[in-house]
């Protein structure tokens, strides 16, 4: 069973998409073993996204992540990183596919509701950043 880190973003949230999110996911059989909603300070922001720290979008990422509340999650099940990706679509809601979440909700490529890890290494990056071990279930 593989996991992933999926993050509803603070415009997801501002938009009361998270029930929303999680059924899309739940709803392709994958399983929710950890959850939580928590404000990530600036300082917090850039060391989530702190492979980017070099691109010109990096301030204004970490100023529009920390900028109201988010929802981080485990999601668990086969080929995990690669179904929520699918479930998301492409980062530039213009460009992803119809149906996606991204697609249906998100505004641009900064604002587009969720998060997803990209790989496995992102994922065992991205996990531990906001779950400790006592906060994953396994179902």
């Amino acid at each position: 069973m593989e996991r992933t880190l999926v993050i509803v973003k603070p415009d997801g949230v501002k938009k009361n998409l998270i029930g929303e999110v999680i059924r899309r996911f739940e709803g392709d059989g994958l399983k929710v073993v950890g959850l939580k909603m928590l404000r990530l300070s600036k300082e917090e922001a850039e060391g989530f996204y702190q492979v980017h720290r070099d691109k010109p979008f990096f301030s204004s990422l970490t100023d529009f992540m920390s900028s109201g509340p988010i929802v981080v999650m485990v999601l668990q099940g086969e080929g995990a990183i690669e179904r929520v990706r699918e479930i998301m679509g492409s980062t530039d809601p213009g460009k992803a596919a119809p149906g996606t979440i991204r697609n249906l909700y998100g505004d641009n490529i900064q604002e587009n509701i969720v998060h997803g890890s990209d790989s496995p290494e992102s994922a065992a990056y991205e996990i531990p950043y906001f779950f400790s071990a006592v906060e994953i279930y396994e179902r």
